[in-house]
């Protein structure tokens, strides 16, 4: 890995990931399901949603954050923030950083969050109403807050550079990336930069559930089918993943002995106003990206869809990528399908996945969608399909309007 000499901007690459899905808190055993198309969605248990019309999800199994955290933290913390500080210790051991040895101020971090610590703050609820106020927890009011999982990275890690969070629903992981390079391109050196879900409770349910975008199937093969004519909403999941950015010229200076892939291009959109008539943003988002890139869209070997799963949303996704790339030009995949939409965590796994397709020349299939003969996308179903992946495209969108895009390319 070299740096080119004269006006050369320096590359924001990747050095680091860590995840924690429904397929299990490893990047390897993460890879090992989604590669061969492993469903990890099921009948709900973390709460008896036997009387909600929607069931099933994407949990995370077995999880216990004391196995992996001092006891002092766990008390302090939510489960969308626990399984985001286990992931960034992975993230920051791949990349080889002890956030100790760093300079001051050396460090950032920028995480997305849409629902908060939703547990943490039912549970104390419950208290409040059962017990009274004296039972409350005093981490109440920190830990069920969007801030609350940037705060305890930064503290674990020692980060007093810029920390940060954003929330923009699906589309927000994505924007942390493009704010984190943002940072490096500033001056700070590396970022660590992702996204975390974790509000599968009765509360975060009934929210979910209000926006009418979610699956009442009750068959975890047959739930989530975007692009499918069956399709009609999507399954809700947890956790997200972490991914330290450096900038180039910080990565050589230490030495870093994985570079996974470069953060080439980000581009970020929002929706005109219902009822204008005006195409969503979603196509501008990719052009964005891609420009930002300097890469041609015949360059882009995969896009990671954002998959929403209603027939309306897949069809504007649908219209943006064929607009872009033109009929099944490009090969679609949308890998969420086995482990559900995690929302702010949604996009940055994509990202992962993303990685790991680069590596291996792989793209991972989007499970038990069965795409009709007019669909003019080029989806990836059923099984893993080899190409060469050099450059790769992911897409998310939030419920409101939000659009971003990142193109990811191979570093030599």
């Amino acid at each position: 890995m070299t740096v080119p000499a004269g006006g050369y901007r320096a590359r924001t690459l990747i050095t680091g990931m860590g995840l924690a899905t429904p397929h299990g808190l490893g990047v390897d055993e993460f890879w090992a399901a989604t590669r061969i198309g492993k469903n990890a969605i099921g009948p709900l248990t973390r709460f008896d949603a036997s009387g909600y019309p929607a069931r099933l999800a994407g949990e995370i199994h077995g999880f216990a954050a004391a196995d992996h955290l001092p006891g002092r933290l766990v008390a302090q913390t939510d489960r969308m923030t626990q399984l985001a500080l286990v992931a960034a210790d992975r993230a920051l051991q791949d990349a080889g950083v002890t956030p100790a040895d760093l300079p001051d101020y050396a460090m950032g971090v920028v995480t997305a969050a849409g629902s908060g610590g939703f547990e943490f703050g039912e549970r104390e609820l419950r208290k409040l109403w059962s017990l009274g106020a004296n039972h409350v927890s005093a981490y109440q009011s920190s830990a069920w807050f969007p801030t609350a999982t940037t705060g305890q990275i930064a503290i674990r890690s020692g980060s007093r550079g810029p920390n940060g969070v954003v929330i923009g629903d699906q589309a927000g992981g994505l924007d942390a990336l493009g704010q984190a390079r943002r940072q490096i391109r500033r001056g700070t050196g590396l970022m660590a930069a992702g996204g975390f879900e974790a509000s599968l409770t009765p509360l975060g349910w009934a929210a979910r559930l209000s926006t009418g975008l979610m699956s009442t199937g009750d068959d975890p093969d047959r739930a989530y089918l975007p692009f499918d004519p069956d399709g009609r909403g999507y399954v809700p999941g947890e956790g997200g993943a972490l991914l330290v950015l450096e900038d180039e010229r910080n990565a050589l200076a230490r030495g870093a002995s994985t570079v996974h892939a470069e953060l080439a291009g980000y581009g970020a959109t929002l929706d005109p106003r219902p009822g204008s008539g005006r195409e969503p943003g979603l196509r501008r988002a990719i052009e964005l990206a891609l420009a930002d890139a300097g890469t041609a869209a015949a360059e882009v070997d995969v896009v990671f869809a954002d998959a929403a799963g209603t027939p309306e949303l897949d069809a504007a996704e649908i219209r943006a990528v064929v607009g872009v790339f033109g009929p099944r030009a490009v090969p679609v995949t949308a890998p969420k399908t086995m482990i559900g939409r995690l929302l702010a965590g949604g996009a940055p796994v994509d990202v992962v996945t993303a990685v790991l397709a680069i590596r291996e020349g792989l793209i991972p299939p989007t499970v038990n969608v069965e795409p009709s003969a007019a669909c003019e996308l080029d989806l990836v179903v059923g099984r893993p399909r080899t190409a060469s992946v050099r450059t790769a495209l992911v897409l998310a969108r939030g419920h409101g309007g939000f659009n971003s895009a990142v193109v990811l390319r191979a570093v030599d």
